[in-house]
This record gives structure tokens, sequence and C-alpha cells, in this order.
């Protein structure tokens, strides 16, 4: 084999080993925030971008920073640029969902399910709800100015945005405000304890006379009976709070029933509060 030939061959083998050497090279990996991968070599890096060669081509792209997740470079170290959103946050942008601008807001009342407590345990929701409704129906009677949430709606718009009796602590009123699009959110308490009992009981007799001829009395026959009944009596008091669409609580006070009943009537002391209230107008 002459010597042309041979630098021939070993041309062609060092070309083949060099492209080889290239493929095989580790390559930088752009990980962006849209989940796009972009793999090849970063030449330049600066404050605001950087610029990046695609692995098998050469032209130059510039990249933005804050397009970029992290950045895998060849030598295997990581470097993130961009924090992924935290599940917290994540979370705020899935459970609120607007009804309405901060300006739509304006004015605008909702009244949340009562709290029943009976003996200092969650009693029926029932209670809760009709509380709900004594007050929405008392206070747009007396509310000139503003625009008061029907329970129906209110209650349905809490529902599509997440919100349950047992998770609905964990918002803010401001949350909740942008979920419902009010301003102002009315949040109360029926209380119900046992007081006294009060036992009756009643006797009745009868007797049947005959009168004869003579004038006389003759007794035929005679019969009684005894009727007993006992009330239970109880001790009623009312929460009332108000919350604006900054977190700030604008009303808190409570009222106990005057005196005690046996159906458990919230109406007086729930209206006593209403009365006091910075949103009541006569």
């Amino acid at each position: 084999m002459g010597r042309p030939l041979l630098f021939l061959v070993a041309l062609l083998l060092s070309i083949s080993t060099f492209a080889q050497t290239s493929n095989n090279e580790k390559a930088d990996i752009i990980l962006k925030v849209n989940g796009d991968e972009m793999k090849g070599k970063i030449t330049k890096i600066t404050d605001t971008d950087l610029t990046f060669i695609y692995s098998g081509e050469t032209l130059e792209y510039t990249i933005k920073k804050s397009d970029i997740l992290k950045i895998t470079h060849s030598s295997g170290r990581v470097e993130t640029i961009n924090q992924p959103p935290l599940p917290s946050d994540i979370r705020k942008n899935d459970q609120i969902v607007m009804k309405g601008t901060p300006a739509d807001h304006h004015n605008r009342i909702a009244v949340l399910p009562f709290h029943y407590l009976i003996e200092n345990q969650p009693g029926a929701d029932e209670i809760g709800l009709s509380a709900q409704q004594d007050t929405y129906s008392f206070l747009s009677q007396h509310s000139a100015g503003y625009t008061l949430i029907d329970p129906r709606t209110t209650n349905a718009l809490l529902a599509k945005g997440g919100v349950t009796k047992e998770n609905i602590t964990g918002f803010t009123m401001n949350e909740l405000c942008n979920i419902l699009g009010v301003e102002y959110i009315i949040d109360g308490t029926v209380k119900q304890n046992k007081a006294s009992q009060t036992s009756y009981t009643s006797d009745n007799s009868n007797t049947n006379v005959k009168r004869n001829a003579n004038d006389k009395v003759t007794k035929v026959n005679s019969y009684g009976s005894t009727f007993s009944n006992a009330e239970q009596r109880y001790d009623v008091s009312v929460s009332l709070n108000i919350y604006n669409d900054n977190n700030a609580n604008i009303y808190n006070q409570s009222h106990k029933a005057f005196f005690s009943n046996t159906d458990g009537g919230f109406g007086s002391p729930l209206q006593y509060l209403l009365k006091r209230c910075p949103l009541y107008r006569k």
C-alpha cells in the first residue's frame, strides 16, 4: 500500500474519531419555565440573558433568563435560575374565583351560613342556614345604599370556590370577599344551652249523681285522671362579626335573649345586634 493511500486512511480515521468524540460530548441542558428543554452549548451568560447554540448547529440564540427555570451544565452542575411556584401559591391561584373587580365589591354584602352550637357542640346545619336567611331578610329591609347577595347565590359561590364548612377557616376574609364579589361579610354564631326545666301536674275527677223523687242524692259513679307535662327551656345567644375586604373586623358583638324559651328561638338577639351594626339603615 502506497504512502498516499495510508495517509488517506489515517485521515479518515481521525475524522471519524473526532466526529464520534463530538457526538459523545455532553451538552448543556436548559429547562425553560414553560417546560421546553434545549440541548447544546452555552457560549455566553449575562445578568439578563445567555447565548446558546443547539447541538449540531452553528446559529446562536439569545434566551432571556426570566424564561429559564434551570441549567444543567455539561459538567453536571445544576444552576437554578428561577424558582418554581410553591404549592401554596398554586393552591392560592386555584381556589380563588374572582366574581368581580374590587370596584364591583363596593357596598356589597354577603351573609355566611351561621355556626350553630348546642351545649357547645356543633348542631344541625339547618339552624345555621335559617339564621343566614333571617339575617338577609331583616337587613335587606334596612340597608339603603347597600346591595345584599341572597343566601342561595352566596352558598353557590362558596361551593364553586371550594369553600366548605370544614375548611372555611383556612380562607382569609379578603379571599372570601373576592370569591363572593363583596366588600363586607357577615359571620355569625347561634349558641343554645339548656336552662331550667318546668314540670306541670294536674288532677281531674268527676262524679255523676242521680236524684230520686224524694230529692235524695244517690252517687252513681266517679272517675279521675292525672296529667303531667315537662317543658325544657333554653338560653339562646347570638354573636355577630362583620369584616371588610381588607380583613378588618369592623363589628364584633354578642347578645343573649332576655328570657329563656322553649323553642330555642334566636330572632330577638339577632335583630338586637343587626339594629346596632354599622350596615343597618332605618
